[in-house]
């Protein structure tokens, strides 16, 4: 696995060994990143990445030229890969690691909100329906979500939905916060 684009372009990324996480593969990671190149400007953007297991999405994130990106994740051996992947890229500064339950700290968060947040979710996650209504009021006006999902769920009545793309068997869902 490795940054699609950007200025860490190609750097390898470590992930976790076993099935407890399901990293976004390089080729969904550029195709949501491009879509996303399209609609906003990643400088000076501080991104927010949920359930991060390895923290490809929040280092493309990084790569594109975000500010900085929180991580936010409850396994500890996603933790050490994720604390090992920033130290190797050598963006640990522009990283702030959460261990935490996505529901816990999006309840108690209260900064400012982010330009960008992403998830990759285990698609068995119970309130997987209810995370677009759970972020998007962390999320900056004009600002966009990306949930990644399977076919089971679906968000086309949502209204803050801009659009659902297939790749393979994930389904990327992007979500705006109206101005």
């Amino acid at each position: 696995m490795r940054i699609a684009s950007g200025h860490l372009r190609g750097r390898p990324i470590a992930a976790p060994t076993g099935n407890a996480t399901r990293p976004t593969t390089d080729r969904t990671r550029a195709a949501i990143f491009d879509a996303l190149a399209a609609r906003m400007e990643f400088d000076d953007a501080h991104a927010l990445d949920l359930f991060a297991g390895t923290g490809a999405l929040g280092f493309e994130a990084l790569s594109r030229g975000a500010l900085s990106c929180t991580f936010v994740e409850t396994a500890p051996a996603a933790l050490h890969v994720l604390r090992s992947n920033a130290r190797t890229l050598g963006v640990e500064d522009a990283c702030t690691i959460v261990r935490a339950d996505v529901a816990a700290f999006l309840a108690r968060a209260s900064g400012p909100p982010y330009a960008l947040v992403l998830a990759d979710p285990p698609y068995t996650l119970p309130a997987l329906a209810t995370l677009p209504a759970r972020v998007l009021p962390h999320v900056a006006p004009g600002g966009y979500f990306v949930l990644e999902h399977d076919a089971r769920h679906g968000f086309a009545d949502h209204p803050g939905l801009v659009s659902t793309r297939a790749y393979g068997s994930t389904i990327v869902s992007l979500f705006e916060r109206p101005d």
